[in-house]
């Protein structure tokens, strides 16, 4: 078990050529492994992506083994590191699922996370064309000795998302993005990544993509609710920073709200509103 590792964000504009977007994170997982990141996240959709979705989604679905989780495997082995990053999946219907893939130094598949709430906000309506990923016990991964969970973008306004993972023991959450811009979205984007490593004294390394689609912003908060590492509105980069027991101990002790709490998160759907 290691006392720290270091973890990387990826911010760039995926597009529609799956090769193309590989050869960016492979550009920029290295620069972040000359750093010494353990774990490299980059964003949602960054198998494939253009601004509006439909047709093209479905017709450019891979399936877990198809050549961009492929790709991905080869890059982690061959850097010695995890990479996470967002899937367009295949699912043999009309619609495709929202899918983040984590590989280990290995190659192998080491998790898999579905979307579960579904961008259906802001004049967007992304259930249109995504299957919901279904409610199921977290897929949790050691890297180092820490426990890591995944989840997508939406999926951080509902707080339950990130209890639920803690309560299964995740220390550090990764969150592949791609964050709409319009009006406050960039500072709900802030506001919401932080919040989420504060309630739940956590590590938080968040990955959007660059603008003009995204906000950018990727960032790395830490327990305390402090931005240890983050870029701006960057065409392609990263951040590194580092991931501290002690600190998640220290703040953990100062601040017990998860021993003290009185609720637990229950699957359900909420009454009408």
């Amino acid at each position: 078990m290691s006392d720290s590792i270091l973890v990387g964000v990826g911010q760039f504009a995926p597009g529609a050529d799956s090769q193309e977007n590989l050869d960016q994170i492979e550009a920029l997982a290295e620069r972040a492994s000359r750093r010494g990141a353990r774990v490299v996240v980059f964003p949602e959709y960054a198998s494939y992506f253009e601004k509006n979705l439909g047709p093209a989604f479905v017709a450019a679905a891979q399936a877990l083994d198809g050549p961009f989780v492929t790709g991905l495997g080869r890059l982690a082995e061959r850097l010695g590191i995890f990479v996470v990053a967002g899937l367009v999946e295949s699912t043999g219907t009309e619609r495709f699922s929202n899918t983040l893939v984590a590989l280990g130094p290995t190659g192998e598949l080491v998790a898999t996370y579905r979307k579960l709430h579904l961008y259906d906000a802001f004049g967007q309506t992304e259930s249109d064309w995504v299957v919901p990923g279904v409610v199921e016990p977290p897929q949790i991964f050691d890297v180092d000795g820490f426990s890591v969970g995944l989840q997508t973008c939406y999926d951080v306004r509902f707080p339950e998302v990130s209890r639920m993972l803690v309560d299964a023991g995740a220390e550090i959450l990764l969150l592949p993005a791609e964050w709409v811009r319009g009006p406050l979205k960039e500072h709900h984007w802030r506001t919401l990544v932080t919040a989420r490593a504060l309630e739940n004294t956590i590590y938080i390394a968040a990955a959007d993509h660059a603008p003009p689609v995204g906000v950018g912003n990727s960032l790395v908060v830490d327990p305390a609710g402090v931005v240890v590492a983050g870029l701006g509105d960057e065409a392609s980069g990263v951040a590194v920073a580092e991931v501290r027991r002690d600190r998640l101990e220290a703040v953990r002790e100062q601040n017990p709200a998860l021993r003290l709490r009185r609720f637990r998160v229950v699957e359900g759907r909420p009454s009408a509103v």
